[in-house]
């Protein structure tokens, strides 16, 4: 029996939004290793004093900077991180409920066709 085309199109649709969930789910792991290098960073600069010499990576160059600068650095980049992680894990809720539900419509149809 042949898959009715608006079933064939719903299914194509599922495939994209799990092939989207896949990258979504990428980046928030990928966005919680850099969080976790941060915090060690983070963790690291935190147990030296302020008269720690203190490099910053530009590039391929290390510059000097001053440790309250480095420090009120990595603080932000962390807080922005965490932020972004946040949001990434509600889009990556919000796909996953949509695959559910298509999901759950596509087998609908399916059974509806006798299949």
């Amino acid at each position: 029996m042949e898959i009715p085309e608006n079933i064939q199109e719903q299914l194509n649709q599922f495939q994209q939004l799990q092939q989207q969930a896949q990258a979504v789910t990428m980046q928030v792991q990928n966005v919680e290793v850099q969080i976790q290098e941060t915090e060690k960073a983070l963790e690291e600069l935190k147990k030296s004093d302020e008269n720690t010499e203190v490099f910053k990576q530009a590039g391929t160059l290390l510059i000097k900077v001053e440790y309250s600068d480095a420090l009120a650095d990595m603080e932000d980049k962390l807080e922005t991180l965490e932020l972004r992680k946040q949001t990434m894990t509600r889009q990556e809720e919000r796909v996953m409920k949509k695959l559910q539900e298509m999901q759950t419509a596509i087998q609908s149809a399916m059974q509806g066709m006798g299949q």
